[in-house]
């Protein structure tokens, strides 16, 4: 809050119909300035347009909109959605399991899928009539309702240093890991953040 004229430095004065003895300290008096409320409405501005600055950089070099196209993630992510993926994430940290990630089409790099890992390098995965276990223990999957699952197997593989096993949460529309096998760790480039268009679907990306 910009500080109000009662609370500025306060200067006496002399009415000038006034007559009183001389004094030896008596001083000219400058007018009260207003300096403070420009510096302030100034400083503001500043800091506004350093925030803008610097979200607009956030978003160009930080984070990569993308157009979803096709229903292999619904519920959560349906054709045509936008959203945004955080492309250095991972420079940072690993990935994870359960992560919805951004990576080129092992059989075409061309191509980008987004898919939901499901394992993760040195995990021992099978995939029995629709149901999943990694290192012999049921995966919990809340994120597939039961009207999407399908009753596919898939036969018990290791997953070697930097691979990845993908799987869309439509399971029974998905094109990916069960098809073209696990993916390697420098083909992922992005990890899905948040759903800005439309706003219906807006949102984190869980």
């Amino acid at each position: 809050m910009l500080p109000e004229d009662e609370n500025l430095p306060q200067t006496s004065i002399i009415p000038q119909n006034e007559t009183r003895e001389p004094a030896a300290t008596a001083l000219p008096v400058a007018p009260v300035a207003e300096p403070a409320r420009t510096l302030g409405l100034t400083l503001w501005l500043r800091d506004i347009a350093i925030a803008i600055a610097a979200s607009v950089l956030i978003v160009l070099f930080l984070y990569q909109p993308v157009k979803v196209e096709g229903t292999s993630m619904l519920p959560r992510l349906e054709d045509r959605d936008r959203l945004f993926i955080n492309k250095f994430v991972y420079h940072f940290e690993g990935i994870h399991r359960g992560d919805v990630v951004v990576f080129h089409y092992p059989r075409d790099p061309e191509k980008s899928y987004i898919k939901r890992v499901i394992a993760l390098p040195g995990d021992r995965l099978r995939i029995d009539r629709g149901e999943v276990y990694v290192n012999e223990k049921h995966l919990l999957e809340a994120y597939v309702p039961d009207e999407y699952r399908d009753m596919k197997s898939y036969p018990e593989t290791v997953m070697q240093d930097d691979e990845y096993f993908m799987m869309g949460d439509h399971r029974s529309i998905s094109s990916d890991s069960r098809e073209f096998g696990p993916v390697d760790r420098d083909l992922i480039y992005g990890k899905a953040v948040f759903v800005y268009w439309p706003t219906k679907d807006a949102g984190t990306v869980n």
